[in-house]
C-alpha cells in the first residue's frame, strides 16, 4: 500500500464509493486483442497498462471502466471491468447487477466535442460551410451587436465569448426546437469580445455548431455523423444518443467520491447550465438519449471511440474507408491556444480547432505527448491519438468524481499507456508537427 492508498483510505468514510469485488477477474470482460508481439510490444507492456486500469478501478470511484488501446493499427487491449448498472455508491446491496462488457456503450459527455468538431470540418472540406465564416451567415439570430463577429472557428476553439448557458437552456423539452435554444444564446450578453479570451464552452458551443450544420445542410448533425462517419467506419455506436430500444444498454453513471464544493461546484454549474447532481439527472432522462446535444450526448464504447481517433491518427482513412482528407485532420488539430489561461476551467491548456492538445510536460495525455490530440469528458472519459507513438486510446468510465486524491490514479493510468507504448517516431523527426504550427509554437 502506497501513500496515495493511505490518503484515500483516510477519506473513505466521507466519500461515495462502489463496492469492489475481491476477485477482479469475475467482473472483467475481454474482447479480441492482437498479440502484442505482432506490433513490436510485449505482453508485459499490455499487462502493465491493464494493471494501472485495475488500480484505477480499485479506488471505488468507478462502477465500470472500459479501456481500448490501439498501436500501429492493431487493438492490443480491449477490456472492461465493473458493472454497467447496480453497483453505484447509493445502490442497495441487493440491487440487481449488470456486468459491463467491451460492447457496453457509455455517455462520453464533453468528448462529444471532438466528434462534433470533425463533422463541422468535414462539411468545410466539402464546401457546405466554411469555418472562418461568421456564425450569423447561418444563424441570423447572431447578427446583433458584437455577436456578428463570432466565427465558427471561434466556437470550435472556445473563443466565441458565450461560455455559459442561459437559464432554462437545459430544459430537455427544448431539444426538439434547437432554434429556440439558439435564440436564447443570441439574446445573452457576451462574456468577452469574440476571439479575445479563451473560456471553455462546455455546452453552449455545441448547440451553435449543431444548428449551423442543420441550416447549412438541411439535415441534423446526427444524420450527417451517422452517414458520413459512423457508417463508413462500421461502428456500432458513436452517435448522438441511442435508439429507444438501446437505452437500457447504456452504462449508468454515478457521482462518486467527495461532493463537489464551491468554488468548483459553482464554476461547473455555470458552465453546464445546472448543478452537477442535476446534470446526472438530465443525462439519465430518456429525452437526453433521444435528443441531440452536440457538445455532450454522444454515446460510444471505448472500441468505437478509439477507432474514430485511429482514423484521425491515420489522416482520415482507415481499413480502406476515406472519411476525411488529410489536410482536414491537420487543420483540426492546428494549435489555437498556447498555454493560455482558460477562464472557465481556470487552467492553462492548449487547444486546436475542436481538440485539446498534448504537450511535452503538462498534458492530459501524459508527458511526452507534444503532438497528441483528443478530448476529456465529464469527468473521467479520455480519448486521444498520439502520432509519435502510432497510438490511439479511449478510456470510458461511469464514475463522476471531483477533487479526490485518487484522481492521481487516472493520471497514472494515462502515463502508463504512454510509457508502455514507446515512440516510433524519433524526437528529432517530431520537432515540428506537419499538421500544425512550427515547433516554437507547440508548448515548450
Amino acid at each position: 500500500m502506497d501513500l496515495l492508498d493511505l490518503a484515500a483510505l483516510s477519506m473513505r468514510p466521507f466519500k461515495r464509493v462502489c463496492r469492489i469485488p475481491r476477485d477482479l477477474d469475475a467482473v472483467t470482460s475481454r474482447a479480441e486483442e492482437v498479440p502484442a508481439r505482432e506490433v513490436h510490444l510485449t505482453r508485459a507492456n499490455v499487462e502493465a497498462i491493464w494493471r494501472s486500469a485495475q488500480a484505477l478501478y480499485r479506488t471505488g470511484l468507478y462502477p465500470a471502466l472500459q479501456l481500448c488501446v490501439r498501436h500501429r493499427g492493431a487493438i492490443v487491449l480491449d477490456r472492461t471491468i465493473g458493472h454497467a448498472a447496480g453497483n453505484a455508491p447509493l445502490d442497495p446491496p441487493d440491487t440487481p447487477k449488470r456486468l459491463a462488457t467491451p460492447d457496453t456503450p457509455f455517455r462520453i459527455y464533453s468528448a462529444s466535442k471532438a466528434v462534433t468538431a470533425m463533422v463541422v470540418h468535414l462539411l468545410d472540406e466539402r464546401g457546405a460551410l466554411h469555418i472562418d465564416d461568421p456564425v450569423c451567415e447561418y444563424l441570423p439570430e447572431f447578427g446583433v451587436g458584437s455577436k456578428r463577429h463570432i466565427t465558427i472557428a471561434h466556437v470550435l476553439c472556445h473563443r466565441a465569448g458565450i461560455p455559459n448557458l442561459p437559464e432554462g437552456a437545459m430544459d430537455l423539452d427544448l431539444l426538439e426546437t434547437p432554434e429556440q435554444i439558439v435564440r436564447m444564446l443570441a439574446a445573452m450578453p457576451l462574456v468577452s469580445r469574440p476571439g479575445r479570451e479563451l473560456a471553455y464552452h462546455a455546452v453552449s458551443g455545441g448547440f451553435v455548431l449543431g444548428e449551423v450544420v442543420r441550416r447549412a445542410t438541411g439535415t441534423d448533425i446526427r444524420s450527417v455523423l451517422d452517414k458520413e462517419v459512423r457508417a463508413k467506419l462500421g461502428l456500432r455506436w458513436l452517435s448522438y444518443g441511442v435508439e429507444p430500444a438501446d437505452v437500457h444498454a447504456v452504462a449508468k453513471d454515478a457521482i462518486t467520491g467527495l461532493a463537489p464544493i464551491p468554488p468548483f461546484s459553482t464554476v461547473l454549474a455555470r458552465a453546464l447550465g445546472a448543478p452537477v447532481e442535476r446534470v446526472l439527472e438530465i443525462a439519465h432522462d430518456p429525452r437526453f438519449l433521444a435528443g441531440i446535444l452536440p457538445a455532450a450526448n454522444v454515446v460510444a464504447n471505448a472500441r468505437d471511440l478509439c477507432t474514430f481517433f485511429e482514423c484521425l491518427r491515420t489522416d482520415g482513412a482507415l481499413d480502406g474507408a476515406r472519411v476525411f482528407e488529410p489536410r482536414t485532420v491537420r487543420r483540426a488539430r492546428t494549435e489555437q491556444s498556447l498555454w493560455e489561461l482558460d477562464f472557465t476551467l481556470g487552467l492553462p491548456l492548449r487547444y486546436g480547432l475542436g481538440f485539446m492538445l498534448g504537450a511535452d510536460w503538462l498534458s492530459l495525455f501524459g508527458p511526452g505527448t507534444r503532438h497528441a490530440f483528443g478530448h476529456l469528458g465529464f469527468t473521467n472519459v479520455v480519448a486521444w491519438a498520439d502520432p509519435d507513438r502510432e497510438l490511439s486510446a479511449a478510456l470510458c468510465t461511469s464514475g463522476k468524481p471531483f477533487l479526490n486524491v485518487e484522481l492521481l490514479r487516472l493520471l497514472q493510468c494515462l502515463i502508463a499507456i504512454g510509457r508502455e507504448v514507446p515512440r516510433t517516431r524519433p524526437k528529432r523527426e517530431a520537432k515540428a508537427d506537419p499538421g500544425g504550427r512550427p515547433a516554437a509554437r507547440t508548448g515548450r
